[in-house]
Parts: C-alpha cells; structure tokens; sequence
C-alpha cells in the first residue's frame, strides 16, 4: 500500500481477485463432482450391457478364491498352535506366521473344520 488514496482502489481490487478465486475454486470442484458422477453413471451403465451380454460380474458365488500364501499359513498354524499340534498362543503365532488377527482366526477356523470333518468321515 501506498499510504495514498491508490490505497482504497487497490484494496477494492484486492477484495474482487479474492472473491473471483472463490468462485473459481468452487466452479472447478463443481466441474470436477459432475465428472465423478458421469462416471458412476457411465460405470452402471458398462456394467449392466455387461450383465445384458451374460458376462459374469464380480466373483462366481460359491467359489474359494485359493491363495498360495494360505496353503503355507496353514501349515504353520497347525505345527506352531497350541489349539493344534504347537506350543505357541495365538498372537506369538500370528506374528511367526505373518498373518492379522482376521487372516488367522479365519485359517484356525477353516483347519478347526476340516480336521472335524476328517473325524466324522471316520
């Protein structure tokens, strides 16, 4: 600022860019919403002449999806758990194996399962 009465015009001037960015910024993010949404709709609409076509969306119902990690969990599991043929609790397995608490219980729940079904089948 100048001190002079230029002051008053620049402040006026300063005042105006401000609102003008605002405005700018909410047009550009009003632009960028409309794009998000054009392509939801264009994504429904991709999917449905998909399923019209008879293409399988998502993952078939039923099926296990086999993970090569799993098969070499499981072992681990068997041999380290106390709750199988190991000495360890579960969290000092859970951190031997590498694996979440969710991904542990799971493959504890499927080996519990499968070792039942095994019993019963004799």
């Amino acid at each position: 600022l100048t001190g002079t009465n230029i002051d008053i015009v620049l402040s006026a001037l300063n005042e105006y860019l401000k609102i003008l960015r605002r405005e700018q910024i909410v047009a550009a993010f009003g632009q960028a919403e409309k794009e998000v949404s054009d392509l939801h709709q264009r994504t429904k609409e991709g999917i449905e002449t998909a399923r019209l076509a008879g293409k399988q969306i998502g993952a078939v119902p039923g099926k296990k999806l086999n993970v090569k990690k799993a098969v070499w969990a499981k072992e681990q599991i068997l041999k380290y758990s106390k709750a199988f043929y190991g000495t360890l609790n579960d969290a000092d397995t859970m951190k031997l194996v590498g694996i979440s608490n969710n991904t542990y219980y799971k493959y504890k729940k499927e080996l519990s399962d499968s070792i039942t079904a095994t019993q019963q089948e004799v």
